[in-house]
């Protein structure tokens, strides 16, 4: 973690392989899915408006939804992609984030038992701090969805 940051970790089990888990995070029509299932499940309208992912280091993804306040766009670059193993990415949801350039998650995989176990970090600046029980709920719904997806679960 960089100083003066601070990071909201989430981790689940997942029956499945970390490959499949993995490559959740990446496939645009996976991901329109469980975004989708993410937001039912946060009470909010599955208007998904993009999805773009250019799935390779230095490659940049966007994600939007409709919402009654307007579009809700999340974007950022893919730092490390290294199957299934890591996935580090910048997270962004406005331009002075984007700027400040302190939101990265980083998802690590490990092998357990017959599927694998996620953990997700995200560190931000400390300025959103207020949010973090905010922000653990939406990675763990999305974490939540994937597994649903998949056709199982992922436990807390």
């Amino acid at each position: 973690m960089t100083a003066g940051s601070f990071a909201v970790t989430v981790t689940r089990h997942f029956d499945f392989s970390a490959e499949r888990v993995f490559d959740a995070w990446l496939d645009p029509l996976k991901i329109r899915a469980w975004s989708e299932m993410a937001l039912n499940e946060s009470g909010l309208t599955a208007d998904i408006r993009r999805v773009e992912v250019d799935a390779r280091v230095g490659g940049r993804f966007t994600f939007s939804d409709m919402r009654p306040e307007g579009e809700a766009i999340h974007w950022g670059t893919y730092l490390v992609i290294d199957r299934p193993r890591k996935l580090v990415f910048t997270w962004f949801t406005s331009d002075e984030e984007e700027r400040e350039n302190d939101s990265t998650v980083t998802i690590t995989l490990q092998p357990d038992g017959p599927g694998c176990l996620v953990t997700l970090v995200h560190e931000m600046n400390p300025k959103w701090a207020e949010y973090a029980r905010q922000t653990e709920k939406g990675w763990s719904t999305m974490l939540a969805q994937i597994g649903k997806l998949l056709g199982g679960s992922a436990e807390g």
